[in-house]
């Protein structure tokens, strides 16, 4: 028995040192690999087509904004960091699916702008589909693309989430000067940081006949932290924004800011178990930008369990994804197309504005 249970032992050690060795290489490898962008990157501004429009003063423009899940996110879907127990949440067919729906409301929508979050370019969770690709065609002079999620192996949970390359991205019918990648603070240290997202914006520079130009910054701010990397992020944001105003540029920051403005009250049910957004105080910059955000319509519901098959008042429903403008702009409509996550768990947004 004594001998037994020596040999026993001795292969649970052996076990457990093969097991440290394993992880040991892993977090050195995952380090080696990391993403390390740097503060500021230009950004290749690939052009679709040869059709252009000149934007001036006075003109009306149509954007629409919108989180569409990596294709994999519609009302099948749960999401194991939200609570849920999924992790491929999609098959390949249904990601196509769901891709293809996403093009033909975009298309519908017939947009001058367009701005993309949660979009991949060859990623395990969306079977490594080229998602940018779906908008081709749709008569965009030019489209860049800023990764903030670009991990070559994610190795959990089980099965492990795999390779991910995916990022935000912009699409123009207007010629585009320039496009810039700005890295937000991260909140996360090593070892995590190196499977984590690298938030950023996307800051694109369409050209506006008399000198000046439109800013449009792209974004996707940060979901799991304790509250002080939003903020940080929240601030850098900010800054940014007021130094293009101060140049006379016209200025549009959208997209995902998993917040909610502090002037839009919350009209829907809390559900304290699942996730449960921040709020970004407004309050101190009302007097020199617009906030726009609209509790009317849902832009966001949560992962925790799949929506089809739900009670319809057992998921939590979010306003996290809006607007901020330059009060040379004047806002001549918006509002959150009600789509019934059935291709993302996010609506997309509806903007009209005029350059003043």
């Amino acid at each position: 028995m004594k001998k037994f249970l020596k040999g026993f032992f001795k292969a649970i050690l052996v076990i457990l040192i093969i097991l440290i060795v394993l992880m040991g290489a892993l977090l050195i490898w995952l380090s080696a690999v990391e993403y390390k962008p740097e503060d500021q990157e230009a950004v290749n501004v690939e052009v679709l087509s040869h059709n252009t429009k000149q934007l001036a003063v006075g003109d009306s423009v149509n954007i629409v904004a919108w989180n569409i899940g990596y294709g994999a996110l519609g009302d099948n879907a749960d999401f194991f960091m939200d609570g849920g127990k999924m992790v491929y949440s999609a098959d390949e067919a249904r990601v196509k699916a769901n891709m293809d729906a996403i093009a033909s409301e975009v298309s519908a929508q017939n947009a001058d702008i367009i701005m993309f979050q949660e979009i991949d370019l060859d990623s395990s969770r969306s079977y490594h589909i080229d998602q940018t690709t779906y908008f081709d065609g749709m008569g965009y002079n030019n489209m860049a693309f800023a990764n903030n999620f670009k991990v070559a192996y994610f190795p959990f949970p089980i099965p492990p989430y795999g390779k991910i390359d995916s990022g935000i991205a912009t699409y123009s019918k207007y010629a585009t000067n320039s496009a810039t990648r700005v890295q937000l603070p991260c909140p996360f240290s090593w070892p995590v940081r190196t499977i984590n997202l690298k938030r950023c914006l996307l800051i694109t520079r369409i050209p506006v006949e008399g000198g000046k130009e439109l800013v449009i910054v792209n974004l996707h701010l940060e979901a799991y932290d304790e509250g002080e990397g939003k903020a940080a992020q929240a601030k850098m944001l900010m800054d940014i924004l007021n130094e293009e105003v101060a140049k006379g540029n016209y200025v549009i920051a959208g997209g995902d800011f998993n917040q909610s403005f502090s002037n839009v009250q919350n009209p829907y049910k809390v559900y304290p178990e699942q996730w449960q957004p921040a709020a970004m105080d407004v309050s101190p910059y009302e007097n020199d930008w617009q906030f726009v955000m609209t509790n009317e319509v849902p832009t966001c519901r949560s992962l925790y369990a799949p929506l089809a098959g739900s009670a319809p008042d057992s998921l939590q429903f979010y306003m996290i994804d809006g607007f901020i403008l330059s009060k040379n702009i004047t806002i001549n409509s918006y509002e959150i197309e009600d789509l019934g996550f059935a291709n993302s768990d996010h609506n997309p947004q509806i903007l009209n504005i005029t350059l003043n």
